[in-house]
């Protein structure tokens, strides 16, 4: 490991013209600083500290892999991609576990969707755009830099392979605490999670843009065992039977029947008047 860092400290594209950062990384850095630019010292810095911390997690996570198939770095065997896929696992689970918090009424498969909302790959790099993390990545000499430090693939790689060394390096509070800060405090959740599923919000917005009275729920039947009722449920606008929905959930079965509300309105609406 030690010769890996002092290989890919000594790459040309890592070199620093910073004199004052060139002579604090003789003076007073460890030796897997040497070359880093002063901006990369300090934005590692505030993730592993000078005395404290495993240095190689986070240059392993900002290590593309372009830099293992460089011919002028044929020993540097390892790129963020094993870091990325354990990132991708902790920033799934503290993002899962806070939806199923945060919803307590959402089924599961509405919880899935709205997680992939937030763990996409274009919202991991807008998260990682404002670590400014394509500064910091270490790419090969024969690669088109500016192309990959901009690449919506590398920076989602980037984000989620600091999370994993994050996780390594401090424990999982340590993880979740960066995904706090960083993707929780940036997301508005109210929008995700009214942006597709909640039909009952859009059924009432519907009614009252076309001066509708609000819609009517009502049970229509329950069947089955009491730990596993099943109900449908009937919504109503103006005595007007709009659709109908049947779920183990109530809240669950109003959104069924909302949804198939605003699909009949919309064909309502694109049909021509006779």
């Amino acid at each position: 490991m030690e010769r890996f860092w002092q290989k890919i400290t000594a790459l040309a594209f890592n070199r620093s013209n910073d004199p004052v950062a060139e002579e604090t990384a003789a003076t007073v850095l460890p030796p897997a600083f040497a070359g880093l630019s002063s901006k990369t010292i300090v934005f590692i810095q505030n993730f592993a500290g000078l005395k404290q911390g495993n240095v190689s997690l986070y240059l392993t996570a900002l290590t593309h892999r372009s830099v293992v198939h460089d011919p002028s770095t044929q020993d540097i065997i390892e790129s963020n991609q094993r870091l990325e896929f354990l990132g991708d696992s902790v920033l799934g689970l503290i993002i899962s576990e806070y939806l199923f918090r945060q919803l307590p009424e959402s089924a599961e498969g509405e919880l899935s969707s709205n997680r992939s909302k937030i763990v996409n790959r274009k919202a991991l790099a807008g998260f990682a755009r404002t670590l400014e993390l394509g500064d910091h990545l270490l790419i090969g000499e024969s690669a088109d830099r500016n192309k990959i430090k901009n690449s919506e693939s590398a920076l989602a790689d980037a984000f989620e392979s600091l999370i994993g060394a994050i996780y390594l390096d401090k424990g999982i509070g340590a993880a979740s605490d960066f995904i706090q800060m960083h993707v929780i405090e940036h997301v508005d959740f109210s929008s995700i999670v009214s942006a597709d599923h909640n039909y009952k919000s859009r059924l009432i917005e519907y009614t009252q843009s076309h001066h509708q009275p609000p819609p009517i729920y009502t049970v229509t039947e329950e069947s089955g065992a009491e730990h596993e009722k099943t109900f449908t449920i009937t919504v109503s606008c103006s005595g007007q039977l709009l659709g109908s929905g049947t779920a183990p959930r109530k809240k669950d079965a109003e959104q069924l029947a909302a949804k198939e509300a605003m699909k009949h309105l919309a064909a309502a609406d694109e049909t021509p008047p006779g």
